[in-house]
């Protein structure tokens, strides 16, 4: 049993050593060119980066035939550098994005590629996109950009942005989302200064050359290439919809006003009223004291027998002619 004890932890020892001090790792390097010493590895423990990531990325440097330090890699990895995967090896990013672009006859330094992947940015996906200029579908690949010309006809177009990934704007420039509104912007506006929607339909390049003339790239991590437009399509007349929303307002006004009108008529026939009523009222007041003046007039001697007699054949007489006439008499027409 001891024996057993004392085996096992030998090679529990020797596992602990060859993971410490990875000699595998160093005989690869050291076939493959890549001089790294024994006690660097160990540093590389103790300074907890892992060696196989190192030296992966200094072999495949090595091989591209470029000038990369331990130091620079290490210095990159403790500073926060992406990894990448390559034929089931963990790597830097920047190695592979460096042969890229030296391969692709790109000039790009170690530190701007330190400095692009340490901002967050791709690099490698960057130095692809600079070698295969990429498609930007402007709003989107289903959306469209709306604009009305100046004749009110609203026109709706969808862009298509060729872009090149500029490296050295990388750092700090803006992505896509700001280069999709500055075009949709451009598009909007060449299309509201159009005389009629025909001349943007005739000519549809049109909104390309004004909206790449504007320099849109500018601040961006992109260099626009080309703009071509898609598709347009023609949609509701705008302006005669407005015209059509300004008539039923003003309709809605003269309406407002005419009810306002009528009922001031309504208010001013009602005080008419009255004020007939009132008269009405003071004319009845008024005959209410006849018979009294009458009967006075009896007492005083004013007025005879006969006299009233003839009053009242007047009165006859002249209701009769009313009603000959076709006129009502006062106490149907009252």
């Amino acid at each position: 049993m001891e024996l057993l004890f004392v085996a096992a932890l030998v090679i529990i020892a020797i596992l602990i050593v060859l993971w410490f001090v990875p000699i595998p790792l160093w005989i690869a390097a050291q076939f493959t060119g890549v001089r790294v010493g024994l006690f660097r590895l160990i540093a590389m423990r103790l300074r907890r980066v892992p060696p196989p990531r190192i030296v992966n990325s200094l072999i495949m440097a090595q091989k591209a035939g470029l000038n990369i330090t331990s130091d620079e890699l290490e210095a990159h990895y403790l500073a926060g550098g992406s990894r990448e995967v390559v034929a089931a090896e963990e790597i830097l990013r920047v190695v592979p994005a460096l042969i890229s672009a030296s391969k692709a006859g790109i000039p790009l330094t170690f530190e701007r590629a330190c400095a692009i992947d340490l901002a967050g940015r791709n690099v490698l996906e960057a130095v692809r996109i600079s070698v295969t200029p990429e498609v930007i579908d402007c709003p989107g690949p289903t959306e469209k950009v709306v604009g009305v010309a100046m004749d009110g006809i609203e026109l709706k177009a969808r862009a298509r942005v060729t872009v090149r990934a500029n490296l050295d704007q990388l750092v700090g420039g803006a992505w896509t989302e700001t280069v999709i509104a500055r075009v949709g912007e451009g598009i909007v506006t060449t299309i509201g200064s159009a005389q009629t929607y025909k001349k943007v339909m005739e000519s549809p390049d049109l909104i390309s050359r004004e909206v790449l003339a504007k320099g849109l790239d500018a601040g961006t991590a992109f260099e626009i290439l080309s703009i071509d437009i898609a598709d347009v399509d023609v949609g509701e007349n705008i302006g005669a919809r407005l015209l059509q929303q300004r008539a039923e307002a003003d309709l809605q006004i003269a309406k407002a006003k005419a009810e306002e009108r009528r009922a001031m008529a309504v208010a001013e026939e009602q005080e008419n009223k009255a004020l007939v009523e009132g008269m009405r009222a003071r004319l009845i007041e008024a005959e209410s004291g006849v018979p009294l003046a009458i009967a006075e007039a009896f007492q005083k001697g004013n007025l005879g027998i006969m006299d009233y007699y003839r009053m009242k054949n007047i009165l006859a007489d002249t209701q009769m002619r009313d009603s000959i006439a076709g006129l009502r008499p006062r106490e149907r027409k009252e």
